[in-house]
């Protein structure tokens, strides 16, 4: 909050939680709380209506209200002062209240109704602090005590008398379970019988209701067992037939499987055995028309050879005669020619020839004859 006066003027500008202009040495500003503040009243030793002293502490949460008017109250009282200041105020206001309400009141309805005498308190004291510009947000009782054993007396009658309350209660209670336990007990019983008939009789009715079930009940079963014995024979003929038609895809399967052992088994043998024979054979064949067309062109190279040496040799002894003979005549004209003396040379020119033949023959020369040819004029040898 702040507080402005410019050339005499004494107006006032309150601004909440925000910011406004300030003249330098003109303008007066000053500021105040508005946080919650937490206050601790506490009255010790005071009578109340019975004279008994107490001591009661408290705490309450205060607040400056933030309406216009009554913030307006509140800087008129406490502007300039610390917060400190402001809480000692409000305590001591709330303090005398306390102590004013304390005298009105027994320690009994102190203790007992705390909040009751917690609202009595806030609705004594909120006029006088609301004229202060201060709002009571919560105002509590946090401890009553004395130094006299007042309030622990207290507690032991209270607590005799609760507990007498208690013993009689439970008297009462235990005397009326007794007579409720045995209307219990009886209604029980009844309730028992009731049952029991209800039940001989349920129980009756469901051993019929039962009996029939159970009839009903076994004729269909019996009705399931033929159609299930009905149905499994069924499913057992369509299994044979199944299996009959595997058995005879399998008799086809082997006998496929076996027509194409054999033809492999043929195969083989014909590869392993009628094969290599037929090449045998073929081979021997061969050989053997090799070797006879050999000894045929064998025969016909010797017959050729045989007569074409006899044609060189007739050819050979015909020109040998042929030239003997000319070698004969030719001879034969020498000698006409030459003469006696001619041929006696001839002859001994020619005898150590035949001499030399005769000696190196085998035949004992005794037995050979030396024989000396002489050609005449008619010879043609």
């Amino acid at each position: 909050a702040g507080n402005c006066g410019c050339c005499g003027s004494d107006s006032k500008t309150y601004v909440v939680g925000g910011w406004a202009w300030a003249w330098c040495l003109i303008s007066d500003t000053k500021r105040i709380t508005l946080e919650i503040m937490t206050l601790q009243p506490r009255c010790e030793d005071v009578e109340t209506a019975e004279g008994v002293a107490i001591t009661v502490t408290g705490v309450a949460q205060v607040k400056v209200m933030t309406d216009h008017d009554l913030l307006a109250v509140a800087c008129e009282q406490f502007l300039g002062k610390s917060v400190m200041e402001i809480k000692a105020v409000v305590l001591q206001t709330l303090e005398g209240h306390l102590r004013s309400i304390l005298g009105t009141l027994t320690v009994e309805q102190i203790y007992q109704d705390r909040d009751q005498f917690a609202k009595l308190v806030r609705e004594v004291a909120a006029p006088d602090v609301g004229r202060m510009g201060i709002e009571i947000l919560s105002f509590t009782i946090k401890d009553v005590y004395d130094k006299l054993d007042y309030l622990s007396s207290l507690g032991k009658t209270q607590t005799a008398a609760v507990q007498r309350d208690a013993d009689i209660g439970v008297a009462e209670a235990e005397r009326d379970a007794g007579i409720r336990e045995a209307e219990c007990k009886k209604e029980m019983m009844d309730v028992k019988f009731l049952a029991d008939t209800k039940m001989a009789d349920s129980k009756r009715e469901l051993e019929l209701q039962k009996a029939s079930f159970n009839q009903e009940v076994n004729t269909k079963v019996a009705e399931a067992q033929l159609a299930y014995e009905l149905q499994a024979a069924k499913e057992q003929q369509k299994i044979r037939l199944e299996e009959i038609e595997i058995e005879v895809v399998q008799r086809k399967k082997q006998i496929t499987i076996e027509e194409k052992e054999i033809d492999r088994t043929d195969k083989e043998l014909i590869a392993t055995v009628k094969r290599p024979a037929e090449a045998e054979a073929y081979k021997m064949q061969q050989l053997a028309e090799g070797q006879k067309i050999k000894k045929v062109l064998t025969a016909q190279a010797e017959a050729e050879k045989i007569r074409k040496i006899g044609e060189a040799e007739a050819a050979s002894i015909e020109a040998v005669g042929k030239a003997e003979a000319e070698k004969m005549r030719l001879k034969a004209e020498a000698y006409q020619q030459y003469g006696e003396a001619a041929q006696t040379a001839l002859v001994l020119e020619a005898l150590p020839k035949v001499t030399h033949k005769s000696v190196s023959s085998p035949v004992p020369w005794r037995t050979k004859r030396l024989q000396f040819f002489i050609p005449t004029k008619n010879s043609t040898k």
